[in-house]
């Protein structure tokens, strides 16, 4: 019974492990722009930012009321995506991102939280109000209808797919990446889950410093 359990969260391991190296193949293919003001903090060969990563959304917030981009990103802002029914990888990547942002506020610098569900169908508005409570009192999080959350994932360059037949305990594979965002769907840079919280910190802090 054990092992039948397993491979559903393997499977989602492997399947984001190739998601994530396709997704930095597709970073490298943008090269820089010449006067890009952050280049010294981008860590990647994105300088210049992706001008076809983020864009302008409407989704649902844990109130139960609409929420744009322009009413959840209104500073430098970690954007992920995920499902309150994970086992394991979101919350502890939301949980990294929150240390990060407590180690910013420490000196000054607020950085935004936002939870971006995949999992429309179990994750409702009560659901992933008290699912990002449980992580941070900061971290706004947000559903949608499946075509809402579609249409942002896509905007996003988000992969997503649901693994398995049970309605109530299938898994989602997804993509496992945070974005840093500015205000109007600016993409600034993104962090792998093996990136340590001090590390997005000192990123974060980077960027804020030359805005």
């Amino acid at each position: 019974m054990k092992t039948d359990r397993a491979r559903p969260y393997a499977l989602a391991a492997g399947i984001a492990a190739v998601v994530a190296l396709g997704v930095t193949g597709y970073f490298a293919l943008f090269p820089g722009a010449e006067a890009d003001p952050f280049a010294d903090c981008r860590s990647g060969q994105v300088a210049g930012g992706v001008a076809t990563i983020g864009g302008p959304f409407e989704l649902v917030n844990g109130a139960g009321a609409p929420e744009t981009d322009k009413e959840a990103i209104t500073g430098p802002t970690l954007v992920y995506f995920g499902y309150s029914f994970c086992p394991d990888i979101c919350p502890t990547d939301l949980s990294r991102n929150a240390l990060a942002a407590d180690e910013l506020a420490e000196k000054g610098i607020r950085v935004g939280q936002v939870f971006i569900s995949v999992d429309p169908a179990r994750d409702t508005p009560e659901v992933v109000r008290d699912f990002t409570r449980s992580i941070h009192p900061d971290l706004i999080g947000l559903t949608g209808t499946p075509e809402q959350v579609a249409r942002v994932a896509r905007d996003y360059k988000i992969y997503y797919r649901k693994a398995g037949d049970d309605p109530e305990t299938y898994l989602m594979d997804h993509s496992t990446f945070t974005y840093l965002m500015a205000p109007g769907g600016k993409f600034l840079e993104f962090y792998g889950s093996d990136a340590l919280p001090e590390q997005v910190a000192d990123s974060v802090a980077c960027f804020a410093e030359k805005s």
